[in-house]
């Protein structure tokens, strides 16, 4: 890692977890990418918990990047470009409050930009509906499991899920971003 980063986190939900992850892994500028759980009232939920859908959490990702690489209102527009930010608890066949579009702020400068974001991209009209994307305040960040750490390139030949869920969301991220993407290895 470049000892001149500047790293801030950014937290966001977008539905599952494993499209969210994948998506912002591929990020120039983007260090650490993980899976977890915020926004609900359980302490140390598992995913068993989660599933359920009365903890109050969503499954989300906490993004480490280094913002002299990539700064948080082009990780704002790539997060709303990979999943639908107007359908409420809800992403495809993934249904329940865990599901929510949220963006967790970590300071005032965040919290504005989302809001700018959203305001932006409503006055454009650019979806069929309202934005439904919460913006709240960052609260716990709960770590998944370890399967459910770098599901999509672990997985991806192995899961159906992974071909018909995401690899759509990482043929738009391609589209959209190429500029942004990290090289291939």
């Amino acid at each position: 890692m470049n000892e001149q980063a500047n790293l801030e986190i950014a937290t966001f939900a977008s539905g599952c977890f494993w499209c969210t992850e994948a998506v912002f892994q591929r990020l120039i500028g983007v260090e650490k990418v993980l899976s977890g759980y915020i926004g609900g009232q359980t302490i140390n939920p598992s995913y068993d918990d989660i599933c359920k859908g009365n903890t109050g959490h969503a499954e989300a990702v906490q993004i480490t990047f280094d913002s002299n690489q990539i700064d948080y209102n082009t990780l704002l527009k790539v997060f709303f470009t990979t999943h639908n930010p107007c359908t409420l608890n809800r992403q495809g066949a993934d249904i329940g409050t865990q599901y929510r579009s949220a963006i967790f702020y970590h300071n005032e400068a965040q919290a504005k930009a989302a809001q700018t974001m959203i305001n932006t991209l409503t006055a454009e009209g650019l979806f069929d509906a309202p934005i439904v994307t919460e913006i709240t305040e960052a609260t716990t960040f709960y770590s998944a499991e370890q399967y459910h750490q770098n599901y999509y390139n672990d997985n991806r030949s192995k899961n159906s899920y992974c071909m018909v869920v995401i690899d759509p969301k990482m043929n738009t991220l391609r589209k959209q971003f190429a500029h942004l993407l990290k090289p291939i290895a």
